[in-house]
């Protein structure tokens, strides 16, 4: 198959193109690198004139003044000019209802194109969306990443980038997506979990992680234990930072000589894996019920991660508390707690460091979850 994934920013598109690359496949990654974290991409789309200095203060006057991003405008002006290149694709799949990253009329207007020149268009729900967003803000998850602004709805600023998808024009390009695509595919279960009724859902398909890439280094033993906590400023917030630095201070004052605690914040892609491959434990995300991709890729390491681990993921895969990753709630008392049973029981970390690296091998190898995309893009 000729295969177009449009989107990226977590390296689950790259993954996933590794794996049917492997089985045989000819496949296009369409993005802008996300930022910072610079991940690899064929055909890279991003904002460049109006991220220079010199107008950034302009776009950003005229984005309050009118609503209008000129930065999502470029980013049409540019996909718009390449389109016509864009065709003959057996499948496209959209990372997110907002894939182009764009304003909702002009993706609207980009993915009618796609629709015209290419077979299949599938959405892949691995974020939030209309969807997700519609889910947590009737409060039908016990917790979510909404829960910091139902706590404190003076954080609708900081949750504007969230709240958006419930908005008039997102709505309409949700509604446009889902009566114009093959099918939906969650990669987690706290996105899969507001598809469910759905009637174009074709369900989970677990994260790929390219575990031909990612290696194993199996801890023999422990001298100090090096708990990594890797912070995205954009989502300190909603990942639940704040009950991991409370954690961190009380545990560095009671455990200061048997703990090194490592502290990052925003490191590109490559940066950010030298420093999980340098720790034992690593505080990733706290409002999740299943892994994101950067905990995967961790636990694929080798590492005790602090991530969702729900008890709706547990029934999932049919795998016992604490086996293969720690829970993170948000409350810090419990992460400390959580936190000391590791550092007084060095062999566990141990134990659930080769666990994890199974657990991955099992359920997320990459050439696998490359077939079960195949299968049901095939079948729908």
């Amino acid at each position: 198959m000729k295969i177009l994934l449009i989107g990226e920013y977590s390296r689950l598109h790259n993954s996933l193109k590794e794996g049917l690359q492997k089985n045989g496949h000819k496949v296009t990654l369409l993005g802008s690198g996300d930022g910072f974290k610079n991940y690899p991409i064929d055909i890279k789309i991003d904002s460049f004139f109006f991220n220079l200095k010199s107008f950034k203060l302009v776009a950003k006057l005229i984005d309050r003044l009118f609503k209008i991003s000129l930065n999502e405008v470029e980013i049409y002006y540019k996909v718009n000019k390449i389109m016509s290149n864009l065709k003959a694709y057996d499948v496209v799949q959209l990372i997110n209802e907002n894939a182009f990253r764009t304003l909702p009329f002009l993706e609207i207007l980009l993915i009618k194109t796609l629709i015209k020149n290419n077979n299949k268009l599938f959405l892949l729900s691995c974020g939030v969306d209309h969807k997700s967003v519609e889910y947590s803000l009737n409060n039908k998850f016990r917790y979510s990443i909404l829960t910091p602004y139902f706590e404190n709805p003076n954080l609708k600023k900081s949750f504007r980038h969230i709240l958006k998808y419930n908005t008039k024009e997102y709505i309409k390009l949700h509604e446009f997506i889902l009566e114009n695509i093959n099918g939906i595919i969650s990669s987690d279960i706290d996105y899969h979990i507001p598809y469910i009724k759905e009637k174009k859902y074709l369900g989970l398909i677990p994260n790929p992680i390219n575990i031909d890439k990612i290696k194993y280094k199996k801890i023999k033993s422990i001298d100090k234990i090096k708990i990594l906590h890797g912070i995205n400023s954009k989502n300190y917030i909603k990942k639940g930072n704040v009950f991991f630095d409370k954690a961190l201070k009380a545990i560095k004052n009671k455990y200061g000589n048997k703990v090194e605690i490592i502290s990052t914040i925003d490191l590109d892609y490559n940066e950010y894996i030298k420093s999980v491959k340098n720790c034992h434990i690593l505080l990733d995300q706290v409002y999740a019920y299943d892994q994101g991709y950067n905990a995967l890729e961790a636990m694929a390491i080798g590492k005790v991660v602090f991530t969702g681990a729900e008890k709706e993921w547990l029934e999932l895969y049919n795998i016992k508390e604490n086996s293969v990753a720690i829970n993170a709630l948000p409350d810090h008392k419990k992460i400390i707690e959580s936190l000391e049973w590791l550092i007084n029981n060095p062999s566990k970390i141990i134990e659930i460091s080769s666990n994890a690296r199974e657990f991955i091998e099992k359920n997320h190898n990459y050439i696998s979850i490359a077939e079960q995309y195949e299968k049901a893009w095939s079948k729908n």
